[in-house]
């Protein structure tokens, strides 16, 4: 299975997770014509910004790493400038810039200097934004739908945030789960 097929498998799993705008841009085609591809560029410190974003969504437990040690900041703008439409590259991008703004007007500083407290402010302030409005597709949006995707199609999402089975067995549709209990993930 390529990774285009897997990141399909991880989609559909997580379905109910993800925004109707995402789903749609994975079961599409999952690619873009070479004239629309590349639209928007993003820097090492956007890279670095979304990182910390997708790690205040999935931070690092006792139990498992997060979104960041999965390698999230790279994975966010490949997907976007590969995978995504034009018009939504230029949403996400705009929105990007967007965030860094309302940083510095709402607490007088850039994203990577605030602390995980005002983060989570933010990121609570930027859902509610986008559930007020009920825009989609938005920045907020998208990114928490990458985060995901990208989290749970990641080796740290599959082998240690979920119970991992390298091999599957035979199919048990009455397997105990125990309270608490990871997850399934298989390959």
């Amino acid at each position: 299975m390529d990774r285009r097929e897997a990141l399909k498998s991880v989609a559909f799993l997580i379905g109910s997770a993800i925004s109707a705008t995402t789903m749609g841009v994975l079961f599409e085609s999952f690619t873009l014509p070479d004239n629309e591809k590349n639209k928007v560029s993003f820097s090492g410190s956007d890279e670095d910004i979304l990182a910390e974003f997708a790690d205040i969504i999935i931070p690092t437990t006792a139990s498992s790493p997060g979104a960041k040690a999965a390698g999230l900041g790279p994975f966010i703008p490949m997907m976007i400038r590969d995978c995504y439409p034009e018009n939504m590259q230029e949403i996400f991008a705009t929105g990007l810039k967007a965030m860094q703004d309302k940083c510095v007007k709402d607490f007088n500083k850039d994203f990577l200097n605030m602390s995980v407290a005002e983060r989570q402010k933010l990121m609570s302030n930027l859902r509610d934004e986008a559930i007020a409005t009920n825009k989609e597709p938005s920045f907020f949006l998208i990114a928490r739908d990458l985060t995901l995707l990208g989290y749970y199609s990641s080796e740290i999402g599959c082998t240690q945030a979920r119970e991992y089975l390298p091999v599957p067995g035979r199919y048990d549709g009455s397997a105990e789960y125990k309270p608490g209990q990871k997850a399934w993930a298989t390959n």
